[in-house]
């Protein structure tokens, strides 16, 4: 983990997971990828990892007065049974199957929101749907960080107002990033150089954050979720490139 190459991409990386915690939860997937260019993908899960932490403080203090409790609560328990499958099955599941899968979904979703014609009432925040997508969003997240596309399936057809939106998604990413230390640490990923890397990079992750805060500021609410709903097709079929490949 050296040279300029690594470098460079490993600050783009970290700067797509602070954006994605002030409030643009999409972006955040393609830090893994784009870190895997230059180590493997096992690797760069596990470096980014912290720096996830430490963004993450900084998104809920930057939106601890906006975000909907009762879809929080309906996900945290399936998220944490989602990463526990993943820490148990984590020598058995192809990674690359489980990615390929994540960009299907979220490839689906997406064009059926860009396709529809009229927009539909909001749904309510059930109890069953959050727990399956909760599971979902917790699995993915453990595998490679990418439970954005599960996430959104459940949560962007609730309509929420883009603040709420982006505080929901900020809270529940930090619990989940916070339930995998655990299993992180216990498969030996957050060792004492990665560590060290990834208290480099925590400063442009954070400086990220504010960015992508302001970003959710300034954007009209229908461009808002007009640029989730298009960045995660795009991310979406970077997934699916990227299993197959």
């Amino acid at each position: 983990m050296e040279g300029l190459g690594f470098w460079t991409l490993a600050v783009l990386a970290s700067v797509l997971v602070g954006m994605s915690k002030g409030g643009l939860p999409v972006v955040g997937i393609l830090g893994v990828p784009v870190l895997s260019l230059v180590i493997s993908p096992v690797v760069a899960a596990g470096l980014l990892l912290p720096i996830y932490v430490v963004s993450d403080a900084f998104g809920l203090w930057a939106y601890r007065h906006a975000f909907n409790v009762r879809v929080l609560a309906i996900l945290a328990p399936g998220m944490t049974l989602g990463v526990g499958f993943g820490w148990a099955t984590a020598s058995v599941v192809p990674e690359a199957l489980v990615t390929v899968l994540i960009g299907v979904i979220g490839a689906v979703f997406a064009l059926t929101l860009l396709l529809r014609r009229t927009v539909p009432a909001p749904r309510e925040a059930r109890v069953v749907p959050g727990l399956f997508w909760g599971m979902v969003t917790g699995f993915t997240s453990f595998v490679s960080h990418a439970g954005a596309p599960p996430y959104q399936v459940y949560v962007l057809p609730l309509r929420l107002e883009k603040a709420v939106f982006a505080g929901t998604s900020t809270i529940a990413f930090a619990y989940v990033n916070a339930v995998k230390l655990i299993p992180y640490y216990a498969l030996g990923q957050l060792s004492v150089s990665n560590l060290k890397v990834a208290a480099v990079l925590a400063l442009p992750a954070v400086l990220a954050v504010f960015a992508g805060v302001w970003l959710v500021r300034i954007l009209p609410e229908k461009r808002f979720f007009q640029l989730v709903t298009w960045a995660l097709l795009a991310v979406s079929l970077r997934l699916i490139w990227q299993g197959l490949a």
